[in-house]
């Protein structure tokens, strides 16, 4: 009996000394974390600081503040100039409204397709599942730069509601080619992948159909799902640039990212009013923060849930 508790002592005494060990790790490993964070917010945060801070300054002072902290601070002739001439020279609450309009509708025909061509990936069965699967997944190698012609082409011979020939010029062009998206419809199948199955045979009993399923049981649960790919089809449509560029002529419909050409060849010497494309551009991207700010702690427990499945 002697030995099992002496055992028992050493054990019971070797945990205190474990754990003393462990708390004195501790706070140094607090202070590597504590500085990583602060390394990765100066990277990431600078140059947001910068674009801010610029939006306020004229351009000489932009350019002369460069390698120097005054970069980074509201010093000097900080005026508001910038951002009137935003307005005097851009219909900024046009522009603005279009990226809404494109971004919301976009989102939302998003959500809606993406999410019932994954429900049928993901829950049903009929042949060549896989295939079709492996297809769509496969049109994510391609580069949009590579099909931005052919679709170019291929909208222009499309018939329009009044019944004239192309879509060029109008929202739908803007809209509709970007609405299924093969990244979005991967996300959706894995994450309705990962909801027992089980569920839909309880509701088929009830005499529940898909649609039922996928309405009343499946996106109810896939809410982190749903957010991630609200963000991810929202940060493209409100940041195109190409497309729109090419297939918009009139400002009434154009969206705000095309607006930055409006800034060029304007300043003299310098060639481009720099304050003022910096004041632009804080301007379309306050909506951006205030968008992943909302939705970061969804977006995030999707991406851990959801996104990095086999």
């Amino acid at each position: 009996m002697s030995e099992p508790l002496a055992h028992v002592a050493d054990d019971t005494a070797a945990v205190p000394a474990a754990d003393a060990a462990h708390s004195g790790r501790k706070p140094w490993l607090k202070g590597l974390v504590m500085a990583l964070r602060i390394a990765l917010c100066l990277v990431f945060g600078l140059p947001l600081v910068f674009l801010i801070v610029s939006s306020f300054k004229p351009d000489n002072e932009i350019f002369a503040d460069l390698g120097t902290v005054n970069a980074f601070l509201p010093v000097g002739s900080i005026s508001l100039d910038n951002y009137s001439g935003v307005f005097d020279r851009v219909p900024f609450a046009t522009f603005m409204m279009n990226s809404v309009l494109i971004s919301v509708v976009t989102v939302a025909a998003g959500l809606v397709v993406n999410s019932m061509a994954a429900f049928a990936l993901s829950r049903m069965e009929f042949a060549g599942q896989k295939i079709v699967l492996g297809v769509i997944l496969a049109t994510l190698i391609v580069p949009f730069e590579t099909m931005a012609l052919p679709l170019l082409w291929w909208v222009n011979q499309l018939p329009y509601f009044d019944g004239s020939i192309g879509w060029l010029d109008s929202y739908e062009v803007q809209i509709i080619p970007f609405i299924a998206n093969a990244f979005s419809i991967y996300l959706f199948y894995q994450y309705f992948d990962s909801i027992p199955k089980e569920l839909d045979e309880a509701a088929k009993v009830d005499g529940a159909g898909w649609f039922r399923i996928y309405r009343s049981i499946v996106m109810p649960l896939s809410g982190p799902a749903v957010a991630t790919v609200a963000i991810l089809t929202f940060l493209p449509a409100w940041n195109s640039y190409l497309w729109p560029l090419m297939v918009t002529q009139s400002e009434s419909i154009r969206p705000a990212m095309v607006g930055m050409d409006y800034f060029k060849q304007m300043s003299g010497s310098s060639g481009t009013a720099w304050g003022q494309i910096m004041a632009y551009a804080s301007m379309i991207t306050v909506p951006v923060l205030v968008l992943f700010i909302a939705f970061q702690r969804a977006f995030i427990n999707s991406i851990a849930s959801s996104g990095v499945k086999g």
